[in-house]
């Protein structure tokens, strides 16, 4: 017995086969084995053909079964991971009507903003939990007033994973409460689609698709689709879930005041909220989480962080010496007490930040010492300044009265370096546990759940492979504490010039 798990990324799509009672992944594929196209007609544009990501998912999925096992054939449910805040547009016969505006594209950025101004800051923020931003919503209302001939021809709108569950079902449309929040839809207060961005935006109400619950029979494979793939026909479409969303579910972060953290290129804290609030400053995005449902409020807060691992590279770039890894590099570091003696180094060189209210702060070097700092000074002082954008977005959090006490996290990218996640845990006072994890055999346990294979998140993920637990240091402490209060008082000031400037 088998659930399959596909996670519909921007670079590729991944299928993971997972058995269903050891809870192990047996295989997994991904396609296309080099980065998929962006379509960037213009500046800040970014759009990908649906049917190309139907078309990888088709080939992922032939690639899992080379040996003739034909254990597809035994698959009970299938569960979906997807890039958020995509729209996908289609007319009555599920056909796109134009290329998917993607979550990278910002387009819509002013659509956004004049519906913040318009519908009123905290009317938003109060029933939305964010300013409507440059998500879903704002991305259809850029549609509707650059390609009206288009618009009136749309069916229904869909988010990526809407669109997948879709072409396997052979035509069914829903959609997920959770899918909805991410794209500016769903009214909190009221428990409905909002009827604000609805009216501001004249979107008409039947644009919208067929809400499902989240862990469910949504639909399931039509013959054809079963046919060309090796499943069974009826084979349940349980669980669907954006992939920030997903990461967390894939880490068994479920209740309120766990956090599921990422470290690559950028950096994402996703933290799981138990009661209905937001960020007055609109500093993070909130949405509702994969186990949202009334009376049981779980939100998911998820800030994201431009400089992370970026800052990293540039560093073994640029400082490291000569053919150094980023295994030395980390070596290096730690040979440095903490605080970097006295150097500073603010990480945000990879654009605005949502933390900072997008102030362009940049990336800047502070207490510079020629008589006594070095390359490995400067590569730890990189590193902090990275722990503590982290340590400053929780704060963010806490302020929302979220009770941070456990980080989890995949043992990749930046949680791979034993400095970076020692500093995190004694910054913010959590204890991290590092996990070996996978969207797409997430999404598969996630299907588990959806047809009651799994009971809840607990048994489904019980046998998530547990590589590292990592508690604060509290015998230096204070060095942390000292460290993290001159980095964020330079910070302050910079911001604070930027905004007199």
């Amino acid at each position: 017995m088998y659930l399959l798990g596909y996670d519909i990324g921007t670079s590729s799509v991944k299928a993971s086969l997972v058995d269903a009672e050891t809870g192990q992944c047996v295989a997994s594929a991904f396609y296309p084995e080099v980065e998929a196209p962006i379509i960037a007609k213009k500046a800040g544009w970014a759009e990908q053909e649906p049917e190309d990501w139907w078309h990888s998912l088709k080939e992922a999925t032939k690639k899992l079964e080379t040996d003739g096992t034909r254990r597809l054939h035994d698959v009970k449910a299938i569960g979906i991971s997807y890039q958020m805040h995509g729209l996908v547009c289609v007319d009555r016969t599920g056909k796109p009507l134009r290329p998917s505006i993607i979550w990278c594209d910002g387009r819509a950025v002013p659509y956004g903003n004049e519906a913040f101004d318009a519908i009123g800051h905290e009317q938003c923020l109060t029933h939305l939990l964010n300013s409507p931003g440059n998500f879903t919503a704002a991305k259809l209302a850029w549609v509707k007033q650059n390609e009206p001939e288009l618009f009136v021809q749309i069916y229904k709108i869909m988010l990526p994973g809407d669109y997948i569950a879709m072409k396997l079902s052979g035509g069914t449309i829903n959609t997920t409460i959770s899918g909805l929040s991410e794209g500016m839809f769903w009214d909190f207060k009221n428990d409905c689609v909002s009827r604000d961005v609805m009216e501001y935006y004249g979107f008409p109400d039947d644009i919208i698709p067929e809400i499902v619950p989240t862990f469910s029979v949504q639909s399931t494979v039509c013959d054809a689709v079963a046919e060309e793939l090796g499943l069974q026909a009826g084979t349940p479409i349980a669980y669907r879930g954006g992939d920030q969303p997903n990461n967390a579910l894939s880490l068994n972060v479920m209740k309120p005041g766990e956090i599921a953290a990422t470290g690559g290129t950028s950096g994402v804290v996703y933290g799981v909220l138990g009661d209905v609030n937001y960020d007055p400053l609109s500093r993070v995005n909130t949405f509702a989480h994969v186990n949202h449902h009334q009376p049981d409020t779980r939100l998911g807060v998820l800030l994201c962080i431009n400089g992370t691992g970026i800052l990293n590279a540039w560093m073994r770039r640029n400082v490291a010496p000569e053919g150094v890894g980023y295994g030395d590099m980390n070596i290096l570091a730690d040979q440095v007490p903490v605080g970097s003696d006295g150097l500073t180094i603010i990480p945000f060189g990879n654009g605005a930040e949502r933390l900072l209210q997008n102030k362009e702060v940049g990336c800047s070097i502070h207490g510079l010492n020629f008589n006594i700092h070095k390359k490995a000074h400067l590569l730890r002082a990189a590193q902090e300044g990275i722990v503590f954008s982290f340590a400053y977005g929780m704060e963010i959090m806490r302020q929302m009265g979220m009770e941070i006490r456990t980080i989890k996290a995949g043992h990749a990218n930046m949680f791979l370096n034993p400095m970076f996640r020692l500093t995190l845990a004694s910054i913010t006072g959590a204890t991290i546990e590092l996990y070996e994890t996978d969207g797409a055999a997430g999404a598969a346990k996630g299907a588990g759940m959806g047809v009651g294979i799994y009971k809840d998140s607990d048994e489904a993920f019980a046998t998530l492979q547990h590589n590292t637990t990592i508690v604060p240091d509290v015998a230096n402490a204070a060095a942390y504490a000292e460290a993290y209060e001159r980095w964020k008082s330079i910070l302050k000031q910079i911001a604070g010039r930027q905004s007199r400037e």
